[in-house]
């Protein structure tokens, strides 16, 4: 382990939460009311006890955000384009941006490159680290956060001219779920990336992409207003044990 953390002290790590301010499913929700604090400082204040981060920002275009931001200790050097702010704008294109303007402006080059949402508040410190010593240690691409789906694709169906079909194709009728595949899904807690290979790639994944398995309930991503409220409830629990 010791040899790990060298190799990551001798590296440039920055992190990376983009946050817009146009959110749909809950309005203003980056920076709304949870649990006693704007949704966006509970990402904010566990990437800041990671000892590997070099440095810790936001992107976004939203001024109020920004200014959260920084009052929770995050950097905002810059407000993000807003044609990079748009419902159909691709996740990865607002942490190349980043990675652009920190290179032009500031001539700072990271070696690895962190993504944190600021959606997965029940995401820990520790998880951070050790997806980083798992993605500088092995020398991996990049690494994901995942975890166990909570829906087996093999017991989904579709819709084709009103009946039900297999949406697997497999001559396999799994009837216990015990004898179900493993599988994952993204929880979108975690992306992490050597610089070089995303800035060449512009994807996250490549062939040598590898998974950080995570825990249902640093797993929950807030998408709606259901999610919210649940996160909610469960946090207060969380915080409740805590005392």
């Amino acid at each position: 382990m010791k040899k790990v953390i060298l190799l990551i002290d001798n590296q440039k790590v920055v992190a990376i939460i983009p946050a817009r301010g146009g959110s749909k499913g809950v309005p203003r929700k980056n920076i709304n009311d949870f649990c006693g604090k704007p949704l966006i400082a509970w990402t904010i204040e566990e990437a800041l006890k990671c000892k590997y981060l070099d440095r810790l920002l936001v992107s976004t275009e939203d001024q109020e955000i920004a200014t959260v931001a920084k009052e929770f200790g995050a950097e905002v050097p810059f407000l993000r384009p807003e044609q990079l702010a748009r419902d159909d704008t691709p996740g990865v294109e607002p942490i190349l941006h980043a990675l652009d303007w920190l290179s032009e402006k500031e001539q700072y080059h990271p070696d690895y490159i962190c993504t944190l949402q600021c959606t997965s508040p029940f995401r820990k410190d520790y998880q951070i680290s050790e997806a980083l010593e798992i993605l500088v240690a092995e020398g991996h691409d990049s690494i994901i956060g995942v975890c166990a789906s909570e829906v087996n694709p093999y017991w989904m169906k579709k819709i084709e001219n009103g009946k039900l079909k297999n949406f697997m194709p497999t001559a396999i009728n799994y009837t216990r779920r015990q004898d179900l595949p493993k599988v994952y899904r993204l929880n979108g807690a975690i992306y992490m990336a050597r610089t070089a290979v995303l800035l060449k790639k512009r994807n996250w994944y490549t062939d040598h992409t590898v998974p950080y398995v995570m825990d249902k309930l640093s797993s929950m991503d807030i998408d709606d207003l259901v999610d919210f409220k649940v996160a909610e409830f469960l946090m207060k629990e969380c915080l409740a044990n805590e005392e």
